[in-house]
This record gives structure tokens, C-alpha cells and sequence, in this order.
């Protein structure tokens, strides 16, 4: 087959202010809360500007328990953590338009 499949290009074509180049990581666990009201402002936020999340849970994946447990939820942009237990929907969307610093 020709070509990279999309999913396994690290960098987009874009420019790097552009908000498409992000991405939104949401570490949560099952029956969490906080986790579900993380989840509804990283939903709202991402789909207003286009940019993709995914959601990771931490009973799955031993790493992430052992880095966070304690902090969950956690939002990571671009693979650095952004905030923990409680997303505040405003700052969350000015680190996905705002230029890199």
C-alpha cells in the first residue's frame, strides 16, 4: 500500500498554531465523578475548535496508574499534563488556540 496511514503520522500538516495539531488526552477511571464532569467540558471544548481527544483509563494501563493515580482526572495537551482534577472549560481552550510557547 502507498502512503503512511494517517493515524501513525505524529505531525500534521499544519501549521503549529493551528488547533488541529493537538491533541487532548483524558486519564480517567470507571465510576469516577469528577472524571464524567472532566469528560463533558474536554467533549465541548475539543468539538467547538475541532481538535481530537481520546480517553485513556487508568485501570488499564499500569503506568498511567502508577503516574496518576492520585490526580485523576488528568488532561494532557499534547502529551503534557494540563490539569487535574477539576478542568476549567475556558483554560482549556486557550491552551488549544493559543500559540505554542
Amino acid at each position: 500500500m502507498a502512503g503512511m496511514s494517517p493515524l501513525f503520522r505524529r505531525k500534521p500538516a499544519q501549521h503549529p498554531e493551528h488547533s488541529e495539531s493537538h491533541l487532548v488526552t483524558l486519564i480517567r477511571k470507571p465510576g469516577c465523578h469528577l472524571c464524567d464532569d472532566a469528560q463533558l467540558v474536554v467533549e465541548k471544548v475539543c468539538a467547538e475548535l475541532g481538535v481530537p481527544w481520546e480517553g485513556k483509563d487508568i485501570t488499564e494501563d499500569r503506568a498511567l496508574h502508577d503516574q496518576y493515580w492520585e490526580q485523576i482526572p488528568v488532561v494532557l495537551v499534547d502529551g503534557r499534563q494540563h490539569t487535574f482534577w477539576r478542568v476549567n472549560e475556558e483554560r482549556l481552550r486557550k491552551a488549544l488556540t493559543d500559540q505554542y510557547k
